[in-house]
């Protein structure tokens, strides 16, 4: 199989690898992924936004991985779900540049916002006197916008020459050419940046800053138990970068596989090195990587635990409440405007008016008591109709 044709990659390229029944399987396993993403990085978006007033700089940048999350899954995974159950990729080359394009867009946005959450936790619990008020609101929202900008601007070099979005060697999803380092200079140097400067890099960041933040609580943490001091927030600090640790270590462990795939793909000069199947299990575990951080999340955060339990009592209380409203049925006849008694200001009027004018103002309260009192409002007090009264015409005066 030759990937440089034009004619053999419509031919055979798009065309699954897999046995029909490991299709099924591939399609299941991708579909239960999807699920279990958009429900889990859905109810993190609604909690957020629940509470967005009292977000810190790091609970943004997870605001911006669930959204990472959210995203892939239900804007791209589908269309490889449908190609799996049909037994061959869908829609030919256009949805195979659209796939590739997307998923690295997103692949590299989520890689960049876990490496920013860890060097803002570095910064803040190691040097947090230096960097711990910079790195608040709308510096953290300008650096969210950043990842977003270098992600799409490095995925798009394919589009004008530089790599290739094909697809993968089991027929039913697309990535990046890594093999394109062998046709040109171009393209070799968009395959080697892609790893060194994108993949490692990053990987690079988040290791070393979260083992550094672990020894640097594990040492405060020993310095107060020394001291025989019991510190509420060191407990919180604590379970905090435990909660960010295992996001990241998460994060590696689902793409380490896949990463390690596709960089013995990029020097191998035979075309298949390794059986098709033996791509589709990194492949697949680097799916997972969109499910793990809402349990974490409800595993470690006390915060997000209470949050989530009002959300689910609330839309529990709407379901079981919400077809017996009590509602009061009133006659037709009966459904008068409702008038409200305003309080008369008392105002001390200045002495400059004169009798003509006081004459005159006494003639128009007769008028204007005499009106009220045929519309059915009280004597002496303004009256106010309320919007949105179910009958136009005015009540008769009770006292009537």
């Amino acid at each position: 199989m030759t990937l440089n044709s034009s004619d053999s990659r419509t031919v055979s390229a798009f065309t699954s690898k897999l046995s029909t029944s490991a299709d099924i399987w591939v399609g299941l396993a991708i579909l239960s992924v999807v699920v279990l993403s958009v429900l889990g990085n859905g109810l993190v978006l609604v909690i957020c936004y629940r509470r967005r007033k009292k977000m810190v700089g790091s609970e943004l940048l997870c605001v911006n991985l669930a959204v990472v999350d959210f995203l892939c899954c239900l804007c791209f995974y589908p269309l490889s779900i449908a190609s799996s159950f049909r037994h061959a990729w869908l829609g030919g080359n256009v949805t195979c540049v659209y796939y590739g394009l997307g998923c690295y867009v997103f692949g590299l946005c989520g890689m960049f916002t876990i490496a920013a959450i860890s060097v803002v936790r570095y910064l803040k619990t190691c040097r947090g006197l230096l960097y711990g008020v910079w790195l608040e609101g709308a510096n953290i929202q300008m650096a969210c916008c950043a990842l977003w900008l270098v992600a799409a601007v490095w995925s798009s070099f394919p589009l004008v020459g530089w790599g290739e979005y094909v697809p993968e060697p089991y027929g039913l999803s697309c990535t990046i050419a890594w093999r394109a380092y062998h046709t040109s200079a171009k393209d070799a140097v968009y395959v080697i940046c892609s790893f060194a400067c994108f993949t490692m890099v990053p990987v690079l960041l988040i290791v070393v800053s979260q083992c550094r933040i672990l020894h640097e609580v594990s040492r405060f943490s020993n310095s107060l138990s020394a001291r025989g001091i019991r510190n509420n927030l060191k407990h919180a600090e604590k379970r905090l970068s435990v909660m960010f640790f295992w996001i990241s270590v998460g994060f590696v462990t689902a793409w380490a596989p896949y990463a390690v795939v596709s960089f013995l793909f990029i020097f191998h000069k035979e075309h298949l090195y390794m059986a098709p199947q033996g791509f589709v299990f990194p492949a697949l575990f680097a799916k997972s990587s969109h499910v793990y951080n809402p349990f974490i999340y409800f595993y470690f955060n006390k915060t997000f635990r209470r949050e989530l339990r009002r959300l689910l009592l609330s839309l529990w209380l709407a379901c079981v409440l919400g077809g017996n409203r009590v509602r009061v049925h009133t006659p037709a006849e009966l459904q008068y405007p409702i008038h409200i008694q305003l309080q008369e200001r008392a105002v001390v009027q200045k002495a400059t008016f004169g009798l003509s004018q006081g004459r005159t103002r006494s003639k128009g309260r007769r008028k204007g008591n005499a009106a009220q009192s045929d519309s059915g409002g009280v004597l002496g007090r303004p009256v106010c109709t309320c919007w949105g009264s179910p009958s136009k015409k005015s009540p008769r005066h009770l006292g009537q």
